[in-house]
């Protein structure tokens, strides 16, 4: 039985996402003419580079515009855990491009030490223009971290994070127009090289971290833990196992299978799937789908067997033959089977006036258990008779010999 939740995608998830971008989109776009002109004024090559980074964060926006629409869209057929996944893709995406921004840094560092030919005294005016890109990079990367915490975006995170990066070049910038001015040029490139280490850091980490959900890896022990925790505490689960997550997008996916009461119905069963799953989806604001299977044992060797048990219709067509000649056979209303322990344990139950009187009844369902209990693959056998006083679907057991085991190890035989 499994019991699956829709995606839980808040409306306003898109919009929010979209608006965030086109804020630093703009802003980005803006800057870099700001940088650009501040550059050729200043005569600063540092910060005419780094206007043409920050020229270029335009090409990580647009990915991130592209998947954050792309990502929204709700399940189909062809998807139907939903788009998630294409959001996590482009957060691998923007990861690439920031450890791209990483080597191109580092290069540039490297040939301003090895080459003393390249370096400029720029005008001190370039001050003021690395200090303003210095504090709207900042302004954005805080404003697009916090959208990205309340959405818990993957990918508006890693877009954060390379707006961070470029708060570290135009801090390099700074810093080397500082330098320059005070006669130490090379501190520009001392700079530049710790700075595209930790821009590099922070690439692995976002390509890390987005492969990982690609292939699935599951949740961490603790959050494993807490819903495991979560579950056992549902009313009529009395174990689990083969519990698995993974995530997608900004959302975690959950599948366990429960052990339940072996012969509980199978309403009762359904029901208490649906509390498992409402419970889980309470309890835990990133899970957006549980499935959940419901088993009446957990003993693998014994469920391989159960796999090899003849299903109904086989079974029965192989009882009707051992039921030859057995009068109340005939009046069989109702056949319950339960597939335990390597077995097929059995429940008839029969038409009103199948029974007779209280003697015959008993003699009656002696029979009708031995012929059935016959079968190789047929463990307990109960036959129940419908009472003839009018309360139909009232069973009452046969007597005595109504319950019948097939005799194992230290199993009497009744």
């Amino acid at each position: 039985m499994n019991i699956s939740s829709p995606e839980r995608r808040s409306d306003g998830r898109y919009p929010a996402m979209r608006r965030v971008t086109l804020v630093g989109a703009v802003t980005n776009l803006g800057l870099a003419a700001l940088q650009l002109a501040g550059g050729v004024v200043s005569q600063s090559q540092a910060l005419i580079a780094d206007g043409l980074h920050t020229l270029s964060d335009l090409i990580s926006d647009a990915v991130v515009l592209l998947a954050a629409r792309e990502s929204s869209r709700p399940a189909d057929g062809a998807h139907p855990y939903g788009h998630g996944r294409i959001e996590t893709l482009a957060s691998v995406i923007v990861g690439v491009l920031l450890a791209g921004v990483a080597f191109t840094l580092a290069l540039y560092a490297a040939r301003h030490l090895l080459d003393d030919s390249v370096q400029v005294a720029p005008a001190p005016l370039a001050l003021l223009f690395a200090a303003v890109a210095v504090l709207t990079k900042e302004a954005l990367f805080r404003y697009t971290r916090r959208v990205a915490r309340s959405l818990r975006s993957p990918l508006l995170a890693a877009n954060a994070w390379h707006h961070r990066s470029d708060v570290a070049s135009s801090l390099v910038v700074l810093a080397g127009v500082i330098g320059a001015l005070v006669g130490f040029p090379w501190l520009d490139s001392v700079a530049a090289l710790l700075v595209a280490v930790m821009i590099a850091f922070i690439a692995a980490r976002l390509v890390y971290r987005g492969l990982a959900e690609l292939i699935d890896r599951g949740l961490d022990p603790e959050r494993l833990a807490r819903i495991d925790a979560t579950i056992r505490a549902v009313d009529g689960v009395q174990d689990l196992h083969l519990l698995r997550t993974r995530r997608m997008g900004g959302n975690s996916l959950v599948d366990v299978h429960v052990r339940l009461a072996s012969r509980i119905s199978v309403s009762e069963a359904h029901h208490v799937s649906e509390c498992v799953r409402a419970r889980l989806l309470e309890a835990d604001d990133d899970v957006a789908d549980v499935t959940v299977h419901v088993d009446p044992e957990i003993d693998e060797a014994r469920e391989r067997l159960s796999l090899a048990l003849p299903v109904r219709a086989q079974l029965l067509a192989e009882l009707a033959a051992y039921w030859q000649g057995i009068e109340c056979a005939e009046r069989i209303q109702r056949v319950d089977l339960h597939y335990l322990d390597g077995r097929i344990h059995v429940e008839l139950f029969l038409a009103p006036g199948a029974g007779g009187a209280e003697g015959r009844a008993a003699w009656q369902a002696a029979r009708l258990m031995a012929a059935t209990r016959r079968h190789p693959r047929v463990g307990d056998v109960q036959v129940w008779f419908a009472p003839e006083d009018g309360e139909g679907g009232r069973f009452r057991g046969g007597g005595d010999g109504a319950t019948a085991r097939r005799s194992g190890p230290g199993d009497p035989v009744t």
